[in-house]
């Protein structure tokens, strides 16, 4: 049956379908099950469209923006996306401060639905905070702050937003939850703010500590960087292996403990995207592609014969067409 009418686009947000990847399990003799969460059923096309739904509407709740207020924050591309395609349909402005070197399409989607757009060298010490050895997305947060301040816009700062995993807690992992009849052995996402995990986590954990709760991470060589070149991940940092105190800061203040760490490298990442592309028609993105490249190792051990494995496929690919992803 169709979904009733809505009043906006914003209510569309969530409920979004989970799909065996049954092609290429079988392409790959996988025994266990892997299921996609396809965020890019979402509106504007990503899991972000939660977040900025639900940080758009806690800000307004707690009053502090009102129609004809600019929201500001950094983005890789898809937070800024759900954020100028919301907050406009709200009545706010949207200034965005864009991560170097992502593809066309964002910047493009970006400035079609009205955004203003900073490139990182235009925030007073941005692209200084992100150049150094120990760069996290936090290194923003001061240059940012101080950005908003002087400009007169709220920075809804999706990286210390509490209502970030609020929004994955409340709703994402009970949609997962429901949709496998509590069936959910292992929850693989890759590793961004490190709001997705921590919500969807800690959910699953109440509802079964036997949930096992994997993070993905690029390799070093992948990371992106001004200048860099494909192949690469946007929007990805690393957890593991680095200084506790430069791990993300929702990990920091929630001290959640995801089970374990697989690292995987964009290379390896672009192949399963154009894999299953070819089993499954999915077109996906870097990341997701990232989390499945991670969720195959772990379908390939033995002790995994038979267990349900979700994927958190952030989004989806055609925002990576101008990229080598698909070449």
């Amino acid at each position: 049956m169709a979904q009733k009418a809505v009043k906006s686009l914003i209510d569309l947000v969530g409920n979004t379908p989970l799909v065996e990847i049954s092609g290429y399990e079988s392409k790959n003799h996988l025994k266990a099950n892997i299921y996609g969460k396809l965020e890019f059923f979402n509106p504007t096309g990503s899991v972000k469209d939660r977040i900025v739904k639900e940080m758009i509407l806690d800000a307004e709740e707690r009053g502090l923006i009102k129609p004809g207020d600019t929201i500001l924050d950094n983005t890789s591309g898809n937070t800024g996306i759900a954020l100028a395609a919301y907050g406009k349909a709200r009545g706010y402005n949207v200034a965005i401060a864009i991560e170097p070197g992502v593809s066309i399409e964002r910047s493009q989607i970006l400035r079609a639905h009205g955004a203003e757009l900073y490139d990182f060298t235009e925030i007073p010490g941005a692209i200084e905070a992100m150049t150094k050895p120990d760069a996290t997305f936090q290194s923003l947060l001061d240059p940012m702050a101080a950005f908003g301040k002087e400009k007169g816009y709220f920075y809804i700062n999706q990286c210390d937003n509490e209502a970030n995993i609020k929004a994955h807690y409340e709703h994402t992992a009970p949609e997962i939850w429901d949709q496998l009849d509590g069936k959910v052995d292992i929850f693989v996402a890759m590793s961004g703010t490190g709001g997705t995990i921590t919500g969807v986590g800690r959910y699953l954990k109440e509802k079964n500590p036997d949930a096992k709760v994997v993070l993905v991470q690029p390799d070093a060589d992948s990371l992106p960087a001004p200048g860099k070149t494909d192949p690469k991940i946007d929007g990805i940092m690393l957890v593991d292996g680095i200084p506790e105190g430069l791990a993300p800061l929702f990990y920091k203040k929630h001290g959640f403990n995801y089970d374990e760490v697989i690292t995987i490298s964009a290379k390896d990442a672009y192949d399963t995207a154009k894999e299953v592309a070819a089993t499954d028609g999915l077109l996906i993105g870097e990341s997701s592609a990232g989390a499945l490249t991670a969720a195959k190792k772990l379908a390939e051990r033995p002790e995994n014969a038979g267990k349900n494995i979700v994927v958190m496929v952030a989004d989806g690919g055609l925002k990576y067409l101008s990229t080598s992803l698909f070449r």
